[in-house]
């Protein structure tokens, strides 16, 4: 008879930890999904699509709200967005960031922010 005790007290002490287990992941992926880290590879890979699309004299915009309100304090909102040859980088922190490249080989001549939103503009083809 004290097996049974024994038995019991094992199965409740497995389940207490998987409880815990299960908890701490599922708060690990509730604090990444609105990260900055998911935001700066959103950004990078949707800018970096719009500029595969684009075409001579085009004006693009792309709205950032939610990436400018997750950018740290002391980082300077035009280090956000870098368009250099065909990489996109977008960072919100000072360490990271993300840079994803596109195949299109246009010219981008102005880049700047207009409130929360970002502003492309193709000159032409390099």
């Amino acid at each position: 008879m004290k097996k049974k005790g024994n038995i019991l007290a094992e199965y409740v002490i497995f389940i207490i930890l998987n409880l815990v287990f299960l908890s701490i992941i599922l708060l690990f992926v509730y604090s990444k999904t609105g990260s900055s880290a998911v935001l700066e590879e959103k950004y990078s890979k949707q800018i970096a699509l719009i500029l595969d699309s684009a075409k001579p004299v085009m004006t693009m915009t792309v709205n950032m709200g939610d990436a400018i309100g997750k950018k740290e304090a002391n980082f300077p909102l035009e280090d956000v967005v870098k368009i250099e040859g065909s990489v996109v980088t977008v960072k919100l922190r000072e360490k990271g960031g993300y840079s994803y490249s596109f195949f299109n080989d246009v010219e981008v001549k102005g880049k700047y922010f207009d409130g929360d939103n970002y502003v492309m503009v193709v000159d032409g083809y390099e």
